[in-house]
């Protein structure tokens, strides 16, 4: 019969370091670049949105179109960046844990 006792230890843990995780994940920012750096997207690894920086130069009628894009480029970037933050905390996390990347919802 399995060690019911060890396993438990094991869950409380995890969910108490998923909990720390959580948090440092906030405190974790990131920045998205676009257009060569005239848009900037700063947001957190919990994808929550910090700042945006424009660069003036874009802040003509006729640049709204190419303004448009660039922020959804940057954020995207930005995203991918936060992503890549947080999947990288979760697998620090298993592997202190001795748990397979797998379990906690990860690729190897």
């Amino acid at each position: 019969m399995p060690d019911f006792l060890g396993m438990m230890k094991q869950a409380a843990q995890l969910q108490s370091k998923m909990q720390a995780m959580q948090e440092e994940l906030g405190n974790v920012e990131v920045e998205g670049l676009a257009g060569g750096g005239l848009v900037a997207v700063r947001m957190t690894a919990k994808m929550d949105v910090k700042g945006v920086k424009i660069d003036p130069s874009l802040l003509k009628p006729e640049e709204v179109g190419i303004l448009e894009d660039l922020l959804v480029t940057a954020h995207a970037d930005a995203r991918r960046k936060a992503e890549t933050a947080m999947q990288e905390k979760m697998q620090s996390l298993a592997g202190g844990l001795g748990l397979p990347p797998g379990l906690l919802g990860l690729g190897s």
